[in-house]
């Protein structure tokens, strides 16, 4: 790209990370009307409008607004290609508008279409790794590919059935490449950090490394609820008890603040962390606030099913037999009995109450 429209990209970038979507859509705007014959505005636009899903838990607006702008790049790319087969630049951002398009199935289940476009992108991506030998850019795409049709089997078996429209993946590859662009890759390094920081938080379940990337994240883009959420649940993961009640708090003060972003899910998730470090230090009284308020909030949010409303009146109903007053932990673990079961609590309910009864 040309000097003034790669600092537009490198600036818009920056926007969509510190949640500055209009500041964001304003940069790729005035680069589509620029280059309106280039991807790269558009696929930008498209951008904004994923870390709004990303940010603010899938909103409607979002979805849509994602949908039809991918599908603009992709209809772009092919006009260019129909020009010139070997256009470089169409290549790479139809192969990376289809990955986002299939990560997008992914998330809600759309396993056909998801494996359809993963390996549409994929077979895309290899042509530009053999014209473009030395982009790291590129290995964001073939990286994402690697790992995650390797792993998203294992998680979600519904997958499975779907595997066989794509070519075979290498999860170590897959890592491999990630940590590549995550380095050295121009207009990709966050993307790709952000991607390992999924694959070792929620597949790798290796903690250390998914705390390294989530506080280089938080520390470059201090506002970024994402980010943030994975520090702290980064610090919850390893025990570090002092920070963690250090970061739900702060989490909880912007949810009720209601910066962009930290919303009633995000202060659910830290009214119950903060309240299991209170329980922790033995500060009872304002644990089970924490905890009531956290129950509140989930009870409020009728339509998200959530285990975090029995976790938090399962941990009041143990503070209660802590304290010997047994009247208030029957009750509480009664409660615990009449909610869908998480993570066999209605066994440890049941157990207690047999202990209160006898």
């Amino acid at each position: 790209m040309k000097t003034d429209a790669d600092s537009l990209v490198q600036k818009g970038t920056s926007h969509i990370y510190n949640v500055q979507f209009d500041s964001a859509r304003a940069c790729f705007s005035e680069m589509i009307k620029r280059y309106p014959k280039h991807p790269a505005g558009y696929f930008m636009a498209a951008m904004v409008e994923w870390w709004g899903m990303t940010i603010h838990r899938n909103e409607g607006v979002f979805k849509e607004d994602f949908i039809e702008k991918i599908d603009n790049v992709i209809e772009l790319c092919d006009e260019l290609l129909d020009e010139n087969p070997t256009d470089l630049t169409a290549l790479f951002f139809k192969g990376g508008a289809l990955g986002y398009r299939g990560r997008y199935n992914t998330i809600y289940d759309n396993w056909f279409d998801a494996a359809l476009d993963g390996k549409n992108a994929y077979e895309i991506m290899i042509e530009c790794r053999i014209k473009a030998p030395t982009n790291h850019d590129i290995m964001l795409g073939t990286g994402i590919f690697n790992y995650f049709s390797s792993t998203i089997p294992e998680k979600y078996p519904m997958a499975k059935p779907f595997m066989f429209l794509l070519p075979p993946a290498n999860k170590s590859v897959g890592l491999a490449q990630l940590r590549a662009a995550s380095v050295d890759s121009r207009y990709s390094k966050v993307e790709a950090k952000v991607t390992l920081l999924m694959a070792y938080y929620t597949f790798e379940k290796n903690y250390t490394e998914a705390f390294k990337i989530a506080n280089d994240l938080h520390t470059t883009f201090p506002n970024n609820p994402y980010f943030h959420r994975y520090l702290a649940r980064s610090y919850v993961k390893l025990g570090n008890w002092d920070k963690l009640e250090k970061e739900w708090r702060l989490i909880v003060k912007r949810s009720i603040k209601k910066m962009a972003g930290y919303n009633n899910k995000t202060a659910r998730e830290g009214l119950y962390w903060v309240g299991t470090a209170l329980k922790r230090n033995g500060e009872y009284d304002s644990a089970i606030r924490y905890f009531n308020k956290c129950s509140e909030v989930s009870n409020y949010m009728e339509d998200e099913e959530s285990g975090y409303r029995l976790a938090s009146i399962y941990k009041i109903a143990l503070i209660y037999y802590k304290l010997k007053n047994y009247k208030k932990a029957k009750a509480q673990f009664e409660l615990v009995l009449d909610l869908p079961d998480y993570h066999n609590q209605h066994k440890g309910a049941e157990s207690f109450l047999s202990k209160i009864e006898n």
